[in-house]
Parts: structure tokens; C-alpha cells; sequence
């Protein structure tokens, strides 16, 4: 086994966790639709592809968001509701606990799929990023995963061979699209779990 050099971690439902539908409630409640129908827009949509992949800035996401559900707010309400999701979780809090001692002795990257309100209110709000040496954000690359563009980008840029590369993601599909590039792929289930895996890579032993 290659000597790992670098660790790779998704953002949501890892490092801070989110609920979509605490903002689909608000927005139906004002768009007088039901919370699935919002949801739809938001988080399944090849609206939410483009703003993720930076390919349409925040102002004509929210228009979209507008003409698609009938919607008559402020850009400035949205953007609180929009990112009204996120809360942190005793698991997300012993996982964050972790990157201070990883970062001591291997390159710490993540590797997200998220848009650039998102983004920005995450960077002002929480300290998560501070212990990664690279950022690697879907709105800025221009990729989202499981495209495995995305993944050859961030792993030219630490400069590594996909067999030094370790990679945990709460979603299957994510960490198989890593593992299909040669990537040490996991999904993470929790902060215990992650442990072991990157033991089983020959991480340094985290007691």
C-alpha cells in the first residue's frame, strides 16, 4: 500500500450537518406551496447544478428560484432562509476534533459540492475551514461530484497520486466515484468509523 499523503474530507453531513427541509418549510410557508414542491426546486433541480457548479451567480439563482415558484421576497430574506439549514452535531464536532492532529503530519483538503451563499456563510460563520490546507469547492472548480473531473482537479493541485490520496464522504456514491480513480474512497459514517479507515490506510494511529 502506497504511503498516504494526503486526506480528503466531504463538508456536509461530516464536518456540519444540514436539514434541506428546514429551508423548503420556510419557503412554502411564503410561497403557499407544499414543502415537497419547494424541495424539488431547490435541491433537485438543474437549478441548484448550476449555481453549485458556479456556472450562475447568487442574484440569478434567486430569480430562477422566483420564477420557478411564484415567489415574492427580498434577495436579502432568501439568502437567510437559504442558509438557515445548517446546525452542528456532536459527531461533526469529534470529526472537526481530528483534522487539528491529521493536519500535524499529512495535507488536509476538502472536497465539497456546495454554492457560493453556502460557501461564503459557512467561511463567516464556523471555524471548519481554518484546519484545511486546500479547499477544493464545487462553485469554484466548476464540477460537481461524482463527476470525476472534480476529483483529478483537486488531487493535480495537493500534487498527489490517487493511491496517497485517502477520501471520506457520507454519500456511496461519492466515494465509489474516488475509489473508481484509484482513491482510497470511504464512506463516513461517523467519527469512529472514520478512525479505523484511515488506520486501515496506515494513518497514524489516532488513540
Amino acid at each position: 500500500m502506497s504511503r498516504i499523503r494526503a486526506v480528503i474530507l466531504d463538508l456536509g453531513r461530516v464536518l456540519i450537518d444540514f436539514d434541506h427541509t428546514i429551508a423548503s418549510r420556510k419557503i412554502a410557508l411564503l410561497a403557499g406551496k407544499a414543502p415537497s414542491e419547494i424541495q424539488a426546486v431547490f435541491f433537485g433541480s438543474d437549478l441548484v447544478q448550476s449555481f453549485e457548479t458556479g456556472t450562475i451567480g447568487p442574484e440569478v439563482f434567486f430569480a430562477g428560484v422566483q420564477q420557478r415558484l411564484d415567489l415574492d421576497i427580498p434577495f436579502e430574506q432568501f439568502v437567510l432562509i437559504w442558509n438557515s439549514i445548517f446546525y452542528m452535531t456532536e459527531d461533526n464536532k469529534a470529526t472537526n476534533g481530528l483534522l487539528a492532529v491529521l493536519r500535524q503530519r499529512y495535507t488536509l483538503a476538502m472536497l465539497s459540492n456546495i454554492n457560493a451563499l453556502h460557501y461564503e456563510y459557512l467561511k463567516k460563520t464556523t471555524s471548519i475551514f481554518g484546519n484545511f490546507h486546500n479547499i477544493f469547492a464545487s462553485c469554484e472548480m466548476g464540477f460537481v461530484k461524482p463527476d470525476e473531473r472534480i476529483y483529478k482537479a483537486a488531487l493535480a493541485r495537493l500534487g498527489v497520486e490517487p493511491r496517497e490520496a485517502f477520501y471520506a464522504d457520507d454519500r456511496p456514491e461519492m466515494a465509489a466515484a474516488a475509489s473508481a480513480l484509484g482513491i482510497n474512497g470511504f464512506v463516513f459514517t461517523g467519527p469512529v468509523r472514520l478512525k479505523k479507515d484511515l488506520e486501515e490506510c496506515g494513518v497514524f494511529h489516532m488513540a
